[in-house]
């Protein structure tokens, strides 16, 4: 368990939608939605950016969300690390969001809802049992 892990408010949550997140105020792309939390998510880009840096993100939301007719998700948000990713040229940017409204907060919610990635328990059964 990392020290992030550590002082996550909630566990995150892997988001199965290819989902882009820009820089709000440049129009740049920062990378692609990996986990998602209503405090924070982690982006997998291809460049670095400094740590406590304050930006606007830009999520383009899935076309599919039902109740939810906004286009986008514009948040706040601090850069709370940047560090290597496995994958060559790659980075992890973990974003902590500042001050979410209610309807960002129903925006997550309903992005959370809809795509997260559910692990399925499945019991072992011997075979030879059956």
């Amino acid at each position: 368990m990392s020290e992030f892990d550590e002082r996550r408010k909630e566990p995150r949550k892997t988001v199965m939608k290819f989902t882009p997140v820009y820089d709000a105020d440049k129009e740049k792309l920062l990378g692609y939605l990996r986990d998602l939390t209503l405090q924070g998510a982690l982006v997998i880009g291809e460049k670095t950016l400094e740590v406590d840096n304050q930006l606007t993100l830009k999520f383009k939301l899935p076309e599919d969300l039902s109740d939810i007719i906004a286009k986008h998700l514009i948040i706040s948000a601090r850069v709370a690390r940047c560090v290597e990713d496995e994958s060559p040229n790659s980075y992890k940017l973990g974003f902590e969001f500042k001050d979410n409204e209610p309807e960002q907060i129903k925006i997550i919610e309903a992005i959370l809802n809809r795509y997260h990635f559910r692990h399925r328990r499945y019991e072992w059964q011997d075979p030879g049992a059956i």
